[in-house]
């Protein structure tokens, strides 16, 4: 069964990455890049109130090397 990705603000993006473990590294303008203490790393853009869309989660999730629905059920 297949998660269906949603449309999410950056902070909530930010809170599940915190929560796995992930810790802010830097912030260059409104990018934010978070890296694991395994060496796993992402960049989570924060535009204001702009949402990330279905795509970029999608390539967020890969790069944390979690499932769509890991990231579902950490959401809840």
């Amino acid at each position: 069964m297949s998660a269906r990705l949603l449309i999410l603000k950056a902070s909530e993006v930010i809170k599940v990455l915190e929560n796995i473990g992930f810790n802010k590294i830097r912030t260059k303008g409104s990018h934010i890049f978070f890296k694991h203490s395994d060496g796993r790393a992402t960049l989570v853009p924060r535009h204001g109130r702009e949402d990330i869309g279905k795509g970029l989660l999608r390539q967020i999730i890969r790069e944390i090397e979690i499932t769509p629905e890991e990231f579902a059920k950490l959401l809840e």
